[in-house]
Order: structure tokens, then C-alpha cells, then sequence
């Protein structure tokens, strides 16, 4: 028995919060959700794996460019049930606004970008350093034999 009203409820909010709450030192399978839209064409439920990440304050959905069926569903119906599954699991209503506006977009995607390239992160190969001849001259990453 919890010692206040509610108290189990509490913490499970505080449980699903802390889920959505990424950060740099995040991992790929705390970023790995599901997400159930409904078909723009078939209006049948639609559900797919997909990564989403945390950028000033907010949750976003993205994928590599193409033309992506959850995006279309999205479009014309904007309302979806966002899943978590790793940790704790929670099937939470959301609703989804495009962002259209090219500087918001950059401005966006720059510090998701940031947030993916940290260099504490365990996740990240390590990329060679370009090497430099005798002269300072930099070298290309395949020049050399590491």
C-alpha cells in the first residue's frame, strides 16, 4: 500500500517523464519507441519502430529523406498513440504538428544533430583524425594505414 493517495500513480508519471526526458547520455534503445497513426488511405491502425528525440523542451519524430507512410498518416491525421517500450512501457496519446518552416527545421535538427554527436557518447565510432605529412599539409582518413 502506498503511504499517499495516489502515490503509485505518481511515481509511474515520474517513471514514463524521466523515459521522455532524453539527454546526450541517452541510448539508441531509450530513443527506440513505437508509434500507432492511422492510415491516410485505409484508416486502419498503422504501428512502426521509430527513433525520437528531445530538442528544446519538446518531442520529435524524423527519419532519413523519403517519402514516409507514418509522415503521410500524420499529415491527415495528427492525432497517434506514441509507445514506450524500453524501460517503462506506456501507450501515450499525442498529437503531431509538422514543422514546416525551414529556419524552425534547421534550428531543430541542428541541436538533435548536436545532441546525437556528443562525444561522451558510447554510441558514436570514433572517426580517425586526418594526419598530417611533414609539411602540415593534411592527409585524407584513407591515405594512411591505421
Amino acid at each position: 500500500m502506498s503511504p499517499h493517495p495516489g502515490g503509485r500513480d505518481l511515481d509511474r508519471h515520474t517513471t514514463i517523464l524521466t523515459a521522455l526526458a532524453l539527454t546526450s547520455a541517452s541510448t539508441a534503445r531509450q530513443r527506440t519507441i513505437d508509434i500507432t497513426t492511422t492510415g491516410a488511405k485505409s484508416g486502419q491502425p498503422r504501428r512502426i519502430e521509430i527513433w525520437f528525440y528531445r530538442a528544446h523542451q519538446n518531442l520529435y519524430l524524423s527519419s532519413t529523406p523519403a517519402r514516409r507512410d507514418w509522415y503521410a498518416n500524420l499529415l491527415a491525421d495528427p492525432r497517434f498513440t506514441f509507445h514506450l517500450k524500453n524501460g517503462p512501457r506506456a501507450d501515450l496519446p499525442a498529437s503531431a504538428t509538422p514543422v514546416l518552416d525551414p529556419h524552425d527545421r534547421a534550428h531543430i535538427f541542428t541541436s538533435i544533430i548536436d545532441d546525437l554527436n556528443q562525444p561522451t557518447d558510447p554510441r558514436r565510432p570514433r572517426r580517425a583524425r586526418p594526419s598530417t605529412d611533414r609539411m602540415g599539409h593534411q592527409q585524407p582518413p584513407d591515405a594512411h594505414h591505421l
